[in-house]
């Protein structure tokens, strides 16, 4: 599509009801049954540009209800529309990962109850015969991962020239996995006309590019920028010796205040180690990455999510989706390479106006990444001396003892000197690469 004439950002904070959002009742009435009753921020600016047609930016990230923003007036734009015909969704909604379109999905159902519109999800990992048949029958909305689309494009089981409404969510991790190629190829199936929009919690040039591509004239809402964290969180950072996290995460979780737990690692192999460490401590734990069949994955959430589990142990890339209220404690069992993942982690928490806290784990080798989640967030993270897990050195290295880069993680010789990639950081670059091709289904 013809790229818009300029960007706005629109900031709607005096609609405080759902009614003034001019929703029609069989949406108020379901929005009642999920018990909401006042819009969040990104709804309340959001849903009125896309009931007028607009083509939207939304700036949000996750925990700010940007599913309810795309979807209500996804549904109510359907209504009354041309009769559904098989193979030929009207609205297609793509994600990266399998369990934000799981998620998806579910509240689609949730919000359209009372509305003669039917959705499936479509996704890697399982059989495609039941996708298949149900698109066939004919669905209204279609929620997909990139890669099953692509092979049911291929298969001719779905096309997409039908397509009124067109949402591509968090548009910066589908770019982090390596899908801007699958993301063009479904894009070029899709009829010009069409309203488009695009949600991403981060705006780095690539998927500023893509925006501009896909949008025209789009109203722009920024909610919560990537730097911000919440404020009900309660952020703490605790120094240890790498040697001793075991031992401090388990002694954190035998707290009776822990209610339930999502403990990030940045490998799928340390969340497998952790997980079975605790599970041989008498703490249940589940385990999700990328290497984990989706069956097995949807067990860990469901188990996690019923309370069978205290203890999710996640890695970034499989933690996408993960929408569970009731979140007392995000662990950061090792600090991620990127600030701005640690703004996504710890948004786990304090959903649904509860409050949280964010635990960090930071040894001798992670004091440059602390530096750098520090000037995202622009704030200084409490430090948290009540365990004693650490040697003197690793609680008072200076600030120069692990020069980083912070936007690569990477450390440095010297200033000027050759760049030097440890090989734990080369391990986990080839991990995560294997786990993103897990997920791309």
């Amino acid at each position: 599509m013809a790229k818009g004439s300029g960007l706005f950002f629109s900031r709607n904070m005096e609609i405080t009801t759902f009614d003034q959002l001019k929703l029609i009742d069989p949406l108020l009435r379901a929005l009642g049954k999920e018990g909401y009753d006042t819009p969040t921020p990104i709804q309340a600016s959001a849903i009125p540009h896309l009931l007028a047609g607009r083509d939207l930016l939304g700036l949000a990230q996750t925990g700010t209800g940007k599913t309810a923003a795309f979807a209500l007036p996804t549904l109510q734009k359907l209504i009354g529309g041309p009769k559904r015909s098989a193979r030929a969704p009207r609205a297609l909604i793509l994600t990266p990962t399998r369990e934000l379109a799981a998620q998806v999905s579910k509240s689609f159902g949730a919000y359209g109850r009372y509305l003669d519109l039917t959705h499936t999800v479509v996704f890697g990992g399982v059989s495609q015969v039941p996708q298949a048949k149900a698109l066939n029958r004919g669905v209204d909305i279609l929620v997909s991962t990139p890669g099953r689309l692509l092979d049911l494009m291929g298969q001719r089981l779905v096309r997409l020239d039908k397509v009124e409404v067109f949402t591509l969510d968090e548009a910066d991790r589908m770019l982090d996995m390596g899908f801007i190629n699958d993301i063009k190829k479904i894009v070029a199936a899709l009829p010009e006309r069409r309203q488009s929009l695009f949600f991403s919690a981060t705006m780095p040039p690539v998927v500023s590019r893509l925006a501009e591509s896909l949008l025209t004239d789009p109203a722009t809402v920024a909610v919560n920028p990537v730097s911000a964290t919440a404020d009900r969180i309660d952020q703490k950072v605790m120094f240890v010796d790498r040697e001793n996290k075991d031992a401090l995460l388990c002694e954190l979780l035998m707290d009776k205040t822990v209610c339930r737990a999502l403990v990030f690692t940045r490998t799928k192999h340390r969340a497998n180690r952790v997980a079975e460490k605790l599970n041989r401590s008498g703490i249940r734990a589940e385990a999700i990455h990328g290497n984990k069949s989706q069956g097995a994955r949807q067990r860990a959430l469901e188990n996690f999510s019923s309370g069978r589990a205290q203890v999710l142990v996640a890695t970034d890339i499989a933690a996408r989706g993960i929408d569970i209220d009731g979140i007392s404690h995000v662990i950061n069992f090792e600090l991620p390479m990127e600030p701005e993942s640690y703004v996504h982690r710890i948004g786990r928490t304090a959903r649904a106006g509860a409050s949280g806290m964010a635990i960090s784990f930071c040894d001798i080798e992670e004091r440059g990444q602390l530096r750098a989640i520090e000037r995202t967030i622009k704030l200084a993270v409490a430090v948290d001396d009540s365990h004693q897990y650490h040697s003197e050195e690793a609680a008072t290295a200076p600030s120069h003892f692990v020069p980083r880069n912070h936007k690569t993680g990477n450390r440095f010789r010297e200033k000027g000197g050759k760049r030097r990639v440890r090989p734990e950081k080369q391990a986990m670059e080839q991990d995560e690469a294997q786990s993103a091709k897990g997920l791309r289904a």
